[in-house]
């Protein structure tokens, strides 16, 4: 049997527990995992100048955090930092990792920063695979 591929989304640091609860809800156990951190929080300002190294550091550290949190319940993890666009965050991690599900998490509407917002929405209209968002 193959095994479930999920790839996880994160643009915001997420604690351990609900991550883990919501990974073996949709991957179960023994699931390949790519979790990618989008270097989404910048400015605009900071975007149109491409200033984006503290945004990148911040958003190794959330992958590495979410992938060892996540790792008991896998039979693989990797973890990357994405484009400052989550969408286009999916899209490039699913050119190498098909996966049969994307899990995004985001802050809440009210505490999103402008590039995380209506991102899963955007990937459900754009991707044909499950998207569900999971807010911290």
């Amino acid at each position: 049997m193959d095994r479930k591929k999920l790839l996880v989304v994160t643009t915001a640091p997420v604690e351990p527990g609900p991550l883990r609860d919501a990974v073996r809800e949709h991957a179960g156990d023994d699931a390949e995992i790519r979790v990618v951190a989008p270097a989404s929080d910048v400015s605009p300002l900071q975007w149109l100048a491409n200033d984006e190294d503290a945004a990148r550091d911040k958003a190794a550290e959330v992958a590495s955090d979410a992938a060892q949190s996540v790792e008991p319940e896998a039979a693989s993890t990797e973890a990357e930092v994405g484009d400052t666009d989550p969408v286009q965050a999916i899209e490039d991690a699913l050119r190498t990792f098909p996966a049969d599900e994307v899990l995004v998490v985001t802050r809440s509407d009210d505490d999103a920063g402008w590039l995380e917002q209506d991102s899963a929405e955007a990937a459900r209209e754009r991707f044909g695979v499950p998207v569900t968002r999971l807010t911290v």
